[in-house]
């Protein structure tokens, strides 16, 4: 017999969609067996806007002499400075200086005041702390090609300092709490944005699922066809002909299969959530995200990791317009997953944070755009954050300052990223021993936990 193999791929997967969903009751009644106590159920959710968000805009200090530096820095009213009047005002609680929101945020001003949310400041990768004066003279090592997209991406998604690591940090962070999942029969790690790497540990193998899209595999043929479409890829998934790309693709179309069915029974026997959702992308993903996490139970779970995204963050030119309607989505989005997991009782059980590949410049360019940078801001989110306050360090406004890498406004990170997901990995479960497993830079840095959950 002699068949190639994207052939053979083809074959299985068309055969794989027109099983349907006959044996996943039998399979969804074994995993009630594994149900875990709902009271140890933790989840994190990552929520990645690639191309690298502009925190300058995302978080603005609010007091007089503060928002006038800001606005002359940012080109005024011919640059990216948002005007004074539309900002949403927040007062941390540890702090004596007002800040404020980019307008299109009001849910997480909301959130923030209701002490649900946080914001940790100036976060970045890095590989030891670091001073401007250390940067610039070239006296202690940085992450690897800085500034690029596809670099710090990889490295805010792996937390090294290159981009060589074959796992990431939240596929350790499963590997280490393996133990926790023992019985269930769905990965505890799942990606509705791709197959990022943030994903991937050395014994950890994710799943990548398409959002909307949990109603379960089906045949609408005949009752007599797809039972011989059954049977024909049954015959295809036990075939064991020797050849290991064989035998390798069905094991991958088997359980391809077997997690699609399981996932589908679990949640199409719950009620619909009432919490309604945006329709937009990052809104259709999170809806997804609450979806699995209400069936926890009977996937067996005690533990489990999300990935989303939301690109279209590299704004070279245009940048006001483009953040603002980007913005827009995500903070609706957000809000609506918090609501969600209240609406399921896990809000204290559900942590979600931001990343991004880093900031962009605070000198704007001719085109009405802002140009890759280091330090960010982010927010994390839920019932279990210590909300209402800013964690970290505000990096001094001042171009060519003490916490600018050159001279336009590339911050120098005051908090590690390896700070900030210890800090989030210790909520979730991960013993101090297990640190260095998962952040191998983070006995660099003194404070380990920020304590912003």
């Amino acid at each position: 017999m002699s068949i190639s193999r994207r052939k053979f791929l083809s074959i299985t997967c068309r055969s794989a969609a027109s099983i349907g969903s006959f044996g996943a009751f039998s399979r969804f009644g074994v995993l009630n067996a594994f149900a875990q106590q709902a009271s140890n159920y933790k989840a994190l959710v990552c929520v990645f806007l690639f191309g690298g968000n502009d925190g300058n805009n995302l978080v603005i200090p609010f007091d007089n002499a503060g928002y006038s530096n800001y606005f002359n820095l940012r080109g005024g009213n011919n640059g990216v400075a948002l005007a004074q009047s539309s900002l949403l005002q927040i007062q941390p609680a540890s702090s004596s200086m007002p800040y404020a929101l980019h307008p299109r945020l009001p849910e997480i001003q909301t959130l923030f005041q209701n002490k649900k949310a946080a914001i940790v400041v100036n976060v970045g990768n890095l590989v030891v702390p670091t001073t401007r004066t250390q940067y610039l003279n070239r006296q202690v090592q940085v992450p690897a090609n800085l500034f690029s997209h596809s670099d710090q991406q990889n490295q805010m998604q792996t937390a090294g300092p290159d981009s060589k690591s074959a796992t990431g940090w939240a596929g350790r962070v499963a590997d280490v709490l393996q133990p926790l999942n023992a019985g269930a029969q769905y990965p505890a790690v799942v990606s509705v944005a791709g197959a990022p790497i943030f994903c991937n540990g050395t014994a950890t193998n994710p799943v990548s699922i398409q959002p909307g899209n949990l109603a379960g595999i089906s045949c609408s043929e005949g009752t007599s066809i797809c039972s011989a479409r059954a049977q024909a890829a049954q015959q295809l998934l036990t075939f064991d002909t020797g050849i290991s790309l064989v035998q390798s693709a069905s094991q991958i179309a088997t359980r391809a299969n077997q997690f699609s069915a399981v996932l589908s029974a679990a949640v199409n026997n719950l009620p619909a959530l009432a919490t309604a959702f945006p329709t937009t992308g990052i809104g259709v993903q999170l809806k997804q995200v609450a979806q699995i996490i209400q069936a926890r139970s009977a996937l067996g779970l005690q533990r489990q990791i999300f990935f989303v995204s939301l690109g279209g963050f590299d704004t070279h030119g245009g940048q006001l317009a483009t953040q603002d309607a980007l913005l827009a989505q995500l903070s609706p989005a957000l809000k609506a997953l918090y609501d969600a997991t209240v609406e399921m009782g896990v809000d204290s059980q559900v942590t979600t944070f931001t990343e991004s590949d880093f900031a962009r410049t605070f000198q704007s360019n001719t085109n009405g755009g802002t140009d890759h940078a280091w330090g960010n801001h982010y927010f994390v989110i839920g019932g279990a954050v210590r909300g209402g306050d800013m964690y970290g360090t505000f990096p001094t406004i001042a171009l060519g300052g003490p916490d600018d890498a050159g001279s336009n406004g590339r911050w120098i990170p005051t908090t590690s990223l390896d700070q900030y997901g210890a800090t989030l990995a210790a909520w979730f479960g991960v013993n101090l021993t297990d640190m260095g497993t998962v952040f191998p830079t983070l006995t660099n840095f003194t404070t380990q936990n920020i304590g912003f959950v």
